[in-house]
């Protein structure tokens, strides 16, 4: 990670300072991988405490209990992970100030193997999307503002560079790419230019159709669409707030609509992840400063969220939330407090019960393999 990013939020507030989840495209749902126990955890291995690579564990949906399996070391700074929809590969950032993406072959799952390292012209990569099909890898370079594009081989490894676009504004800092639902579009949410960007992509290069803009200094982070595909959530960094977001799948034209707090008043609070239960009845929101996880029912069809909580994290910082792909378990990633805590999910309710803490160095990405 480059110092600008990891400095950021202490210059701004005095303190230091993924995957989405959104539907498949119906073109990738015929490879999407088997379901294991496996987890990749994403740390940073340059900071004093972290790690030495992508960590591997197991977890026990029923009891939430994670247990250490390995470490695929020398990967530097994967604060960011993937895995293509046959679970085959993943991908990490390498967030420094010269970035870069690895790939990774699973040989089996938990079983990793380095294919090669591409760097992608930015600095501080911090999130990834396989878009086209898997054809392209796409990476977010908060420091220097911009979205790099790198080819997928046959074998899962990654070609030369062939794009690299920067976003226009005061400070850009883009901070999450992802495609969208229909799989005709990409997004990327950029921080510091308070924008949502819609590209498509052909040969290798991206093309900008629309922006919109939320409320000048939110500071959007990342988003998550709602299964429909006509909805989507910002977590707003900046301003600690949640965005409705309409979206238009024929176009790709994003519209801001309402916004509201993300955590009750007290500590100043710096949203994190943002992800959607697989049924699309409630969102799930790390709160950074307040260190709990926002759980808001999803109301209208979509077009409107409720906070209906917001239990402890069991940690400090919680940078990153994801949810196991039964949906029953959501583990938190602790940044400050070195542990992922897990959650039971009461799928009827949206509540959450504590159920186990696991110890692991700056944890900042939980993958679900």
């Amino acid at each position: 990670m480059g110092t600008s990013r990891r400095q950021f939020l202490g210059l701004t507030a005095a303190v230091v300072g993924s995957a989405a989840v959104g539907t498949v495209p119906a073109s990738a749902s015929a490879t999407c991988r088997a379901v294991s126990n496996t987890l990749y955890l994403g740390t940073y291995t340059s900071e004093s405490g972290g790690g030495t690579g992508i960590g591997i564990a197991s977890y026990d949906v029923a009891t939430g209990q994670l247990t250490s399996t390995g470490v695929l070391a020398g990967v530097q700074d994967p604060s960011f992970l993937i895995l293509s929809p046959s679970g085959r590969n993943l991908y990490a950032v390498n967030e420094q100030s010269s970035g870069g993406v690895t790939a990774i072959a699973v040989d089996a799952p938990g079983q990793l193997r380095v294919l090669n390292r591409q760097p992608n012209g930015g600095n501080a990569p911090c999130h990834l999307a396989l878009v086209a099909n898997g054809k392209y890898l796409l990476s977010a370079n908060y420091g220097s503002g911009d979205i790099s594009v790198h080819p997928v081989r046959t074998d899962g490894s990654l070609g030369a560079r062939t794009d690299l676009v920067k976003h226009v504004g005061s400070t850009p800092h883009a901070h999450q790419v992802l495609q969208d639902p229909t799989g005709n579009y990409v997004l990327a949410v950029d921080l510091g230019t308070d924008s949502i960007y819609t590209y498509t992509i052909a040969n290798g290069k991206l093309s900008l159709k629309s922006q919109a803009k939320v409320k000048t200094g939110a500071g959007p982070r990342h988003l998550a669409f709602h299964p429909s595909g006509r909805y989507a959530y910002v977590a707003n960094e900046l301003n600690s707030t949640i965005t409705v977001l309409q979206y238009d799948g024929v176009t790709g034209k994003v519209t801001p609509g309402t916004a509201q707090a993300t955590a009750p008043a007290g500590p100043t609070n710096y949203p994190g992840e943002v992800i959607v239960s697989p049924d699309g009845r409630f969102v799930y929101l790390t709160n950074r400063g307040h260190n709990s996880v926002a759980i808001f029912a999803v109301e209208s069809g979509g077009a409107s969220l409720r906070r209906i909580g917001t239990p402890s994290c069991g940690g400090d910082w919680p940078r990153h939330v994801t949810l196991d792909p039964t949906g029953k378990l959501l583990l938190v990633s602790n940044q400050r407090s070195n542990n992922v805590t897990t959650f039971a999910v009461d799928t009827q309710s949206g509540g959450l019960t504590p159920k186990t803490s696991f110890t692991a160095p700056i944890p900042v990405c939980v993958l679900p393999g």
